[in-house]
Order: structure tokens, then sequence, then C-alpha cells
């Protein structure tokens, strides 16, 4: 699947604002937001250098958490009529406004928001528009959540075969294959 350079990133924002959301199925005290506050949103901002931004407040938080739950109801489903009504609902909402931009060192892509548009309005329509192409090209089971018992991140399985199970194999895919290592030689040695 050839993913152009800004839908790539725009795409590795998305995964990222979605695992910032507090996981829901532990404990309320083990919970935690990666946006509980407007210093972690500056952080985020800063973390996928998202131009443009001027000054935060409580306002945009809560619009960007509200942003993330919407993207996260799309990693959810697999049915392509409610993602794509999820994500014809994020980009029309934000007011997208395409124009090709070449800032901060990168070559011509393309912005679907406005230059005076809000980080949620930013985050909804430029991801929202890379997950509508992964809609399009019928690729939705693309959009996935780790299946490591202990993980349930989101990540965009860009694999050639589709056939990526972890959000890292790095993490997750090596500490399960070391403990199903360890498993059979136990299980070898009687």
């Amino acid at each position: 699947m050839l993913i152009p350079h800004d839908t790539r990133i725009a795409l590795d924002t998305v995964v990222d604002l979605v695992n910032t959301a507090p996981e829901t199925d532990r404990p309320e005290d083990e919970r935690n937001d990666g946006l509980a506050d407007v210093e972690a949103l500056y952080e985020f901002t800063r973390r996928h250098r998202i131009s443009g931004v001027g000054d935060l407040g409580e306002k945009d938080l809560r619009a960007v958490q509200d942003v993330r739950t919407r993207f996260a109801e799309i990693f959810a489903t697999q049915d392509t009529r409610i993602a794509a009504g999820l994500v014809n609902s994020l980009v029309a909402a934000a007011g997208t406004t395409p124009q090709l931009s070449n800032h901060d060192g990168y070559d011509w892509h393309v912005h679907y928001f406005s230059p005076d548009a809000s980080i949620a309005d930013h985050l909804a329509a430029d991801c929202g528009m890379a997950l509508a192409f992964i809609v399009v090209a019928g690729e939705l089971e693309r959009l996935r959540r780790c299946e490591a018992p202990d993980c349930r991140d989101a990540f965009v399985d860009l694999s050639r075969n589709r056939s990526r199970r972890y959000c890292s194999s790095r993490t997750c895919g090596n500490r399960l294959h070391v403990a199903a290592y360890r498993a059979r030689r136990r299980e070898a040695a009687g």
C-alpha cells in the first residue's frame, strides 16, 4: 500500500493520539491519560511537530480529547459504513480547507485545515483525511489494536500481508515470543 509522506505522518499522529486515552478496562486508579492537562497537549504538539499551534487552553484540551474519542471509535469498528460516517462527521465539523503547503523542511503536501484552525480541527481534518484514505482503499482492517494481553494500543498495520499483530515487535511481540519460548523449554524439560 503506497502512502504519501504527509498521510503517514497523520496516521502516526492519530495512532499516538488514540494511544493517549486512558485504558478503560483497567481499575480507575491505574488509568493513565496521556492528555490529562494542557501541558501534555503542548508536548503532544511538539512531539508531532504540529505547525501553527498558538496558545492552548482547557477548551482546546477538551476538544482534542473529544476528537481522540471519535478516532478511537474508528479503530474499534470493522464496519466500513460506520467508519466512513465517523470520518465524514469529523472532517465536516473541522471545516476542511485543502491547500498545498511546504514548511519546516517538508516538501509539498496537503493540509486539510484552514490556517487559523483550532488544534482539534487541525487534528480532525488532517488525521481524519488520512483515515479516509484507509477507508477508501478498502483497508479498514489495517487499523488494529495490539493483541498482547496487557496492551491494547492502536496501530496501523502497513505490512505487505496484513499480518502484524502487535503494536511493536520490539516490545509486545518480543515479550510474548520470549514467554512462549520459555514455556516450550519448560515443557520439554519435563
